[in-house]
């Protein structure tokens, strides 16, 4: 798990890897509804609609202004490729969905205090090859990636789309989805570029 980087440059039209973990390398999901409260922030900030409370109060609506474009959940961690459209956009997207799940969190198992081990790390993808093979670094982070339920994947490998994602940046790097999922699975083959990215995020 990457560990530095904590300095994020903020640039428009540019691309992120985000990721954070949880404080003490503890988990931050215990079950199968926290990963699914986690996901159901993507739709809340990111959905084309805006998106209300309870109580009737609208929620940040970031759509166009910042894009979803992969990500992976794991127990203890997140991995997020994302692409800033307007400057800060990221920044209040993180501090929304990291805000609502340490509170959602901490109700839940009756806990308090700091949930992540500290705020977001934001690497900048500044080069064509880190963004070439970045999605692959996180849809390949669990052991059995081909069928993980809390990533991305199904929606690069099928017609399941959800609104709040929009893969077609990374998707046109390839010709299809057969092409993408061959992609992955030469990661033997390509081990050399995928060391290269984690040598950029260990700076």
């Amino acid at each position: 798990m990457p560990r530095r980087h904590v300095t994020k440059p903020d640039i428009e039209e540019s691309y992120y890897h985000v990721y954070a973990r949880g404080s003490s390398k503890q988990p931050i999901f215990l079950c199968h509804a926290d990963f699914n409260y986690f996901i159901s922030l993507f739709k809340r900030y990111l959905s084309p609609e805006i998106v209300f409370s309870t109580s009737g109060v609208s929620y940040p609506h970031l759509w166009e202004k910042v894009e979803l474009l992969s990500y992976c959940l794991m127990k203890n961690h997140f991995h997020l490729q994302i692409y800033q459209v307007e400057v800060h956009a990221m920044a209040n997207l993180m501090r929304g969905i990291m805000t609502s799940y340490t509170r959602y969190f901490n109700l839940k198992y009756s806990r308090s205090g700091p949930l992540f081990e500290s705020t977001y790390k934001a690497s900048h993808i500044s080069s064509q090859n880190y963004l070439l093979h970045i999605s692959r670094y996180i849809h390949m982070n669990p052991r059995y990636w081909r069928h993980y339920q809390y990533s991305s994947l199904k929606f690069y490998l099928s017609n399941e789309r959800a609104p709040w994602l929009q893969n077609e940046r990374i998707l046109e790097l390839h010709p299809g989805s057969t092409e993408y999922l061959e992609f992955l699975e030469n990661y033997q083959h390509s081990k050399d570029e995928l060391e290269v990215i984690k040598g950029i995020l260990a700076r």
